[in-house]
């Protein structure tokens, strides 16, 4: 077809062309044969009614409703860790071994208070049955009673701080059951069900309770995309909006869906974070990856669209096209391009309605242009 471009391009130009004087800087319209024309495809221009895409990088964070940063329970030196990052664990599984004081005073805590409840209230149920018969004063029973219900408190509570430190049912079983206990580790468990993400603690590491992270857990099947939006878009999107997560790696693309936006303006970027929500399956997602986010806006739009096919590029990488005249030449229009839509672009200045562009064949009207 090129040739063919050549050969007809050639033979259009006449004597009084060659003759001329050094062309003009201003692009000439450009005619054809009846012959070229079949090789021309033109679109008609309308005000179309769209659905605008923001397109926004963004990088992937862990879903934070489905994970959750291992803090200390305890304080003391790590002695053995029971899990990498990327093991599945379930939830209340080891996951690393540490030489407790608090621990041990826990559990000697749990059992004195198991002891004196016991014994507290064998002696109320006593001083209850003597009372009846009159054999103590009434002043000494309510004093036994009251003394039980203490010891019982006590004993409760100190059952919680051991549940709380996640100490094995089995040793509690065996303290209840009067079990002489040998020396007991700390037991730091999953919280929650999921992967281990993050592995924040070594062997020998001093913990110090309720302050050091030790392990982050999450679930990996659901995640976070964070898009930064740009002022200019903010008024397509809303929540709920569907959205197309690209990676750019092996056309691995994934769907989500907009859950919030954020109230607040970087004020470095000038952008406001879209959290995007994405199902991971095969946890190929991972936290701080880069992607890019297409946010396909429900809100209705209106505009000049036009193939993506139809535009072209000049020395300055400016964009154009080439609409058709009255006359059956072609010119070439400067166009301002706005957002894309699918395969076609938004142009807010440079097209009217009913303006015929080329949209297929165009390199060619250019090639002949520049002849």
């Amino acid at each position: 077809m090129l040739a063919a471009f050549l050969m007809t391009g050639c033979a259009s130009k006449t004597d009084d062309d060659a003759n001329s004087a050094p062309a003009s800087t201003t692009p000439h319209n450009v005619t054809m044969t009846a012959e070229q024309r079949q090789h021309i495809k033109l679109y008609t221009v309308t005000q179309s009614t769209f659905h605008k895409t923001v397109e926004a990088t963004g990088a992937v964070d862990f879903d934070n409703d489905q994970a959750t940063s291992v803090i200390a329970p305890f304080s003391g030196p790590v002695t053995r860790l029971l899990v990498s990052p990327g093991d599945h664990v379930s939830k209340g599984q080891p996951l690393a071994m540490v030489d407790s004081p608090d621990f041990a005073a826990a559990v000697s805590a749990y059992a004195k208070a198991l002891a004196t409840a016991k014994t507290d209230r064998r002696l109320a149920d006593a001083d209850k049955d003597l009372g009846q018969h009159e054999g103590v004063a009434q002043r000494e029973n309510d004093q036994a009673q009251t003394d039980a219900v203490n010891a019982e408190a006590d004993r409760d509570a100190a059952l919680q701080a051991l549940l709380g430190l996640g100490v094995d049912p089995a040793a509690i079983k065996g303290i209840q059951q009067g079990h002489t206990l040998s020396h007991i580790e700390g037991v730091i468990r999953s919280p929650i069900a999921g992967t281990v993400a993050e592995k924040l603690i070594t062997p020998g590491l001093l913990l110090q309770a309720g302050t050091t992270a030790c392990f982050t857990v999450a679930d990996l099947s659901r995640v976070w995309v964070m898009a930064q939006v740009s002022s200019a878009d903010l008024g397509a999107i809303s929540v709920g909006d569907p959205a197309e997560v690209v990676t750019g790696i092996d056309n691995k693309n994934f769907v989500g869906r907009v859950d919030n936006i954020a109230a607040l303006v970087n004020p470095d970027t000038r952008s406001v974070i879209a959290r995007v929500v994405v199902d991971n399956p095969g946890n190929f997602l991972k936290k701080q990856m880069y992607v890019t986010a297409r946010i396909q806006s429900r809100r209705e739009s209106q505009g000049t669209l036009v193939p993506v096919s139809a535009i072209l590029r000049d020395d300055e990488n400016l964009p154009f096209v080439y609409i058709a005249q009255p006359d059956g030449s072609f010119a070439r229009r400067a166009i301002t391009l706005g957002e894309r839509t699918g395969d076609q672009f938004n142009i807010p200045d440079g097209l009217h309605a009913g303006d015929q562009v080329v949209v297929d064949g165009g390199i060619f009207v250019q090639f002949m242009q520049n002849q």
